[in-house]
C-alpha cells in the first residue's frame, strides 16, 4: 500500500467484515479463524498509522458528532481534543467505534482526525466542517 500511495494511486482497503484470523499459539505460521469482528474504523485508524497519514478522516451519513444524539438538546462537537473525546459516552454500534479510533490515532500520532458527511468532505479536510479532533486541550467538547 505504501508503494502505491508513494505513486499517488488512490489506494481503498481495510473496510470491516472480512474474516478475523490469528496465528495459532506455537505455530507462528498457522491461521486460524476466530470468532471476532474486525471494526471498519478501528482498522482504517491502524491504517492511518501504519501509513504515516497526516490526517485521519472518517466520512459518515451525518456531519459529525452530536453529544445527546436524539434528545432535543443534541449539540454537535465542531472541535475537542482526544482527552475532552475520551470522556463522553458514545453508542457502542454507531459513533463509538469512530470516536475511539479518532481518539486512538490523536494519541498515538499528535496529530488530526475529523468525523462528518462524505458530502462536507473538502471542508472536513480544510478543519472547517464535521467533528475536529486535535491532540491539544484547545478545544471545547460540544463547541
Amino acid at each position: 500500500m505504501r508503494w502505491l500511495l508513494d505513486k499517488d494511486v488512490v489506494v481503498i482497503c481495510a473496510g470491516g467484515g472480512g474474516v478475523p484470523t490469528m496465528f495459532q499459539p506455537g505455530e507462528p505460521r498457522t491461521l486460524t479463524g476466530v470468532e471476532a469482528v474486525i471494526d471498519k474504523d478501528l482498522a482504517g485508524e491502524l491504517l492511518a498509522r501504519e501509513v504515516d497519514a497526516d490526517l485521519f478522516v472518517m466520512a459518515t451519513d451525518v456531519d459529525g458528532v452530536y453529544l445527546d444524539w436524539g434528545a432535543p438538546q443534541q449539540r454537535r462537537i465542531e472541535r475537542a481534543s482526544a482527552g475532552q473525546l475520551r470522556g463522553q459516552g458514545f453508542a457502542a454500534g454507531s459513533m463509538g467505534p469512530k470516536v475511539q479510533a479518532a481518539v486512538r490515532f490523536v494519541e498515538r500520532t499528535g496529530r488530526r482526525a475529523a468525523i462528518g458527511s462524505l458530502a462536507d468532505i473538502a471542508a472536513i479536510v480544510d478543519g472547517t466542517a464535521g467533528t475536529q479532533v486535535h491532540p491539544d486541550d484547545g478545544g471545547e467538547a460540544g463547541r
